[in-house]
């Protein structure tokens, strides 16, 4: 995935200080532990960007006193996640009506597969920087790259409910199949670093996540799970999934009594894997893939929803 990643528009200076702020905001909303080790390569996957940025993020976060960089071992949490300043959390793109009505119209196709700045400055009424930073974080999330001299164009998405059930179906076959995998190693750390995330968002994360936030959660514990199978056509696969199928994650309606279910069934799977029943734990996961997949509202639409 890492080596698909194109250059996106952010200056570079602008961009490790963005990560270094999604860093401070993912220890506090999962109430990371003193001591927590933040893996580069983690931290790259969840922002969706190379590991260079999130090198220069941590060392930001060095200077600030808020993290350790040990040779040859990696960086580590000087306190708690709840105890680290949050009064530069971002403001995030897709938190707000433009990027919301880009998402909209892409997912309705009433945008072309190929269009220049200009025209999406004319369209939405926007500035030319407020346009490069929506496509910037487009291009972090994967579906609109930079052509070569000129313009932009959208990469491939699940855009209809067909599709995106076939997505599932997919997810259905590979992830519970990852669990009974030969190769699949019960990591300690990894399984506690998931359930220390889920418990997190029980403990009052849903109400104050962003849904981007929560996607990456939610889609870096499935993710997470199926890397302990050291398989890297299963990782590949649903990483593949996970990017396509983000836009559609945006109209998904979730009522808050599911999100909390959701969360509860994601712990459950790690009981089973931490007791040693992978046959357990990957009929719980194709029990929790199936019920997922079937959440939308009775006529069958997905709905855009505030993602605040």
């Amino acid at each position: 995935m890492q080596g698909n990643i194109k250059q996106i528009v952010e200056p570079k200076a602008a961009l490790a200080e963005r990560i270094a702020a999604d860093i401070r905001c993912h220890a506090r909303d999962a109430d990371l532990p003193a001591g927590a080790h933040l893996a580069e390569q983690e931290m790259a996957d969840r922002f969706l960007v190379s590991r260079s940025p999130v090198r220069e993020a941590l060392v930001l976060l060095e200077q600030q006193g808020l993290v350790e960089r040990r040779r040859h071992r990696g960086s580590f949490l000087l306190r708690p996640g709840r105890d680290l300043p949050d009064e530069a959390r971002p403001m995030r793109v897709d938190d707000d009506a433009d990027y919301a009505r880009i998402a909209e119209d892409r997912l309705d196709g009433r945008l072309p597969e190929r269009i220049t700045e200009a025209a999406l400055g004319r369209q939405y009424g926007l500035s030319r920087s407020r346009i490069l930073t929506l496509l910037g974080r487009m291009q972090q999330e994967g579906w609109v790259e930079r052509l070569p001299g000129h313009g932009w164009q959208f990469l491939p998405i699940l855009a209809t409910t067909a599709a995106y059930e076939d997505g599932y179906r997919f997810r259905a076959a590979i992830e519970p199949a990852a669990l009974l995998s030969p190769g699949f190693v019960a990591d300690p750390v990894v399984l506690g670093r998931l359930r220390a995330e889920q418990q997190a968002l029980l403990g009052g994360g849903l109400a104050r996540v962003p849904r981007s936030a929560l996607f990456h959660v939610n889609a870096g514990y499935h993710e997470a799970l199926v890397a302990l199978s050291g398989n890297a056509f299963f990782i590949e696969g649903l990483r593949r999934v996970n990017r396509l199928r983000r836009l559609i994650e945006y109209r998904k309606f979730l009522e808050p009594e599911r999100l909390v279910r959701q969360a509860q069934e994601h712990l459950a799977i790690l009981d089973r894997i931490e007791a040693g029943d992978p046959s357990g734990a990957a009929a719980l996961l194709e029990r929790h893939l199936r019920t997922i997949r079937r959440l939308r509202l009775p006529d069958g639409r997905m709905v855009l929803i505030d993602p605040r």
